[in-house]
């Protein structure tokens, strides 16, 4: 009977050990030697601190800073852990809110959030403005998301609407190799470019 087995038992350690320990150790050192910050996080720094990383948005609420896409993630709730509260841009708890475009509750949040941002049936918003990503970690926003925000953030910093403009178009961020995705833009690379524009 072990005669049967050994080939088995021989090619599930074997497989284990190429497949578990030498590829993944192997890409991960590739990947450090070609590409060290997307290994690290793409994480993000000023004055030798982290402060973010550059694929995973965050909530910024002051009106000096653009203000990333709605996140639908959440987290326990302090208070009775069989409830979840609002915990936007927890990356510990990626995803949606799973409601489909039927969903009346959909449809009530994002008119309230339409009528918060002065949108209405002459004066449309983007999507994005309104809507929660896939993953509720979505860093990026449309040009015409952070052009609607251009006067908000001038106005809050004392800087000229076109000294802003000019920020956001040299952080729009074109198709991945001209064709996948859509032109974007990186709201913590944005702001820390707004920080370091005084």
């Amino acid at each position: 009977m072990l005669r049967d087995i050994r080939p088995a038992l021989v090619m599930m350690i074997l497989m284990t050990v190429l497949l578990g320990l030498v590829y993944p150790l192997g890409m991960t050192g590739i990947a450090g030697a070609i590409l060290p910050q997307q290994a690290a996080g793409s994480l993000q720094e000023r004055d030798g601190k982290v402060i973010g990383s550059s694929l995973i948005g965050q909530n910024f609420t002051s009106d000096k800073y653009f203000q990333g896409r709605l996140s639908a993630t959440t987290d326990t709730d302090p208070n009775d852990a069989t409830k979840t509260v609002p915990s936007p841009y927890n990356a510990a708890s990626s995803l949606a809110s799973n409601l489909g475009p039927t969903s009346k509750a959909l449809v009530e949040r994002v008119q309230e959030d339409v009528a918060k941002r002065g949108g209405s049936k002459d004066k449309p918003l983007p999507a994005d403005m309104v809507t929660t990503s896939g993953s509720g970690l979505d860093p990026h926003i449309s040009p015409a998301n952070a052009a609607l925000q251009v006067a908000r953030v001038a106005k809050a910093r004392g800087m000229p609407e076109e000294r802003v403009r000019a920020l956001v178009a040299a952080a729009t961020e074109d198709r991945q190799f001209g064709v996948l995705g859509e032109v974007r833009i990186n709201v913590l690379q944005l702001n820390l470019a707004l920080d370091a524009a005084k």
